[in-house]
């Protein structure tokens, strides 16, 4: 049980503990801490509220019809996850090194790590403070689910529900700020204006709750399956936090555009889909689970719900079994 593994930590309960659970009571941001490392992350309290997702009119068919959602409050990063944080993930010996101690702790120890990657997985475009790319969905759940274990606090992939809710942050226009696609080089980083190339993260004005990037830099991974026709049968009525939960290897939902992306890809309601063929140079058989060599443009920002589940119910979100990618 989750209770258990919040228990093993009370013979160094610590200020940040204390101050995590306010925070929790309270639905306020708050820093996660990585005890006993440097490593630290922001997280951004979205409230709760209803929405029209989608587009009505002028969007791709797959945005239509526009339809009204109800989201229930949650947590949200600051950032996209950026290379700092996610690299002690992949690899242990650099963990370690963060943690400053000669071994890990066993649970920590025992989550699966991505196999190495045979190519610079930056790509020459940055590492410190850049956001992490190129993972594939599986490989974003397992990052999670380290984060589960280091922390205790159940953090997890956005819907595409919530993602379009927390990027509109109470906007009903095209794009957070408005209807005017030339104010975008104030708010992303995308064709026009990023080289080729992602930016350290943060350096472009945040929406009205806080979130940097949300369109631009890297596109960001949301949990469901994609389905082009899956508003369809939201025409009527309200959808109660809907989710498309993944059962398929291909596709997956992805939002935001990237610094590859044209303006009407940066839309709140613009809709992308995984594909096969970011694996297509893969040597490997079966393909990696892990990577998307061909993908630099795709990234993943956390989600941690105010109401956490079973123990039982986080770990049946992270331990599915990856599906072979041939």
């Amino acid at each position: 049980m989750i209770a258990n593994i919040l228990k093993q930590s009370l013979t160094t309960v610590s200020l940040f503990t204390l101050f995590c659970a306010q925070a929790q009571n309270n639905h306020e941001r708050y820093v996660q801490q990585l005890e006993g490392t440097t490593l630290q992350f922001s997280m951004e309290a979205i409230p709760g509220g209803q929405f029209l997702m989608g587009s009505k009119s002028g969007g791709a068919a797959d945005e239509q019809p526009a339809h009204q959602v109800l989201i229930a409050p949650f947590w949200m990063g600051t950032f996209e996850v950026t290379w700092d944080l996610y690299e002690p993930f992949l690899y242990k010996d650099l963990e370690i090194r963060h943690n400053n101690q000669e071994k890990l702790d066993p649970k920590v120890d025992a989550v699966t790590r991505p196999t190495k990657p045979y190519l610079d997985m930056t790509f020459g475009m940055g590492k410190q403070g850049h956001p992490a790319l190129a993972m594939t969905h599986y490989n974003a759940i397992q990052f999670c689910k380290w984060l589960y274990v280091r922390t205790g606090e159940f953090y997890r992939l956005p819907t595409e529900a919530e993602w379009e809710y927390a990027c509109r942050a109470g906007s009903k226009t095209a794009y957070p700020f408005g209807e005017d696609a030339a104010k975008l080089d104030e708010h992303a980083w995308f064709a026009s204006n990023s080289n080729g190339k992602t930016a350290a993260v943060g350096k472009k004005k945040p929406n009205a709750w806080g979130l940097f990037d949300m369109l631009g830099n890297v596109a960001e991974w949301t949990y469901d399956q994609y389905d082009a026709e899956y508003y369809q049968q939201f025409s009527d009525g309200v959808a109660d936090n809907p989710v498309l939960i993944p059962t398929k290897l291909y596709p997956h939902s992805v939002r935001g555009g990237s610094f590859d992306s044209a303006a009407p890809d940066l839309r709140s309601a613009a809709r992308m889909a995984s594909d096969p063929i970011w694996k297509q140079l893969d040597p490997q058989i079966p393909k990696s689970n892990w990577w998307f060599p061909e993908a630099p443009f795709v990234g993943m920002r956390l989600v941690r719900p105010v109401n956490k589940p079973s123990h039982e119910e986080i770990m049946a979100y992270y331990d599915k079994a990856p599906l072979k990618d041939f």
